[in-house]
């Protein structure tokens, strides 16, 4: 069944029933559903950053209690590294893509790098309005039952990019390290992109994100790629 909002939200039109099948988890307030699906670029009155802004609160406090659980033998800093795994851009947008959300989202431009980042923020407003539908207990149900294998998929903490670049560069350059460079910020204030360049061994790569660490880690992994052939 085709729902639309009213003209006051003005979100468009989502399959709420096909949506809530895939989320397995039924909405008291559809109208939240709706609202996480409106991407910003639509509705700048009424989109899904606040609900974004919780999600991500509502994750990183379930994912962190999650890993601390299922790995009682480790030291804060590999629960760190797989927490920075499982929050990140690409496991919210592969977890997103999952679920079909980008079939839903009521989006201006969904193309090139902005599509992950859109999809992966629809997640966490996801999560949000399940918060806030349900409560914090049912939000965690519904973030365990999907990141509770992930986590499980790692028999060892995961490595950052960075972290796998300055290994690789000080290992084989006599102890050299990466140096990174920002460009100054790109798009609107409330969405912006942020630039890096990497450099070390005589190469560079650069790498895009919504923030100087994700630009930094994107730059580090394509520079990863490049030297580690």
């Amino acid at each position: 069944m085709l729902r639309c909002v009213g003209t006051e939200l003005a979100p468009g039109c989502i399959n709420v029933k096909s949506l809530t099948m895939n989320l397995k988890y039924k909405f008291k307030d559809t109208t939240l559903l709706e609202l996480a699906m409106t991407q910003s670029g639509i509705n700048i009155a009424h989109n899904n950053e606040r609900l974004e802004f919780v999600g991500d609160r509502v994750l990183g406090l379930s994912v962190a209690t999650l890993l601390y659980r299922m790995f009682p033998d480790e030291k804060e800093g590999e629960l760190a590294r797989r927490f920075s795994s499982l929050v990140s851009t690409d496991t919210l947008a592969a977890v997103a893509m999952k679920l079909e959300l980008e079939k839903s989202l009521h989006h201006g431009h969904l193309t090139g790098g902005r599509k992950r980042h859109m999809i992966a923020n629809a997640m966490e407003a996801v999560i949000g309005a399940i918060y806030f539908d349900g409560g914090f207990e049912r939000a965690y149900e519904f973030i365990l039952e999907i990141w509770e294998p992930l986590a499980a998929a790692e028999a060892e903490a995961p490595k950052d990019s960075k972290t796998k670049l300055q290994e690789y560069v000080q290992k084989n350059d006599n102890g050299a390290l990466p140096i990174y460079k920002f460009s100054s910020e790109t798009g609107p204030a409330h969405s912006p992109v942020f630039t890096a360049t990497v450099t070390a061994m005589g190469q560079s790569a650069n790498g895009s994100g919504t923030s100087k660490k994700a630009a930094s880690v994107a730059a580090a992994a394509a520079l990863f790629k490049k030297l580690a052939i």
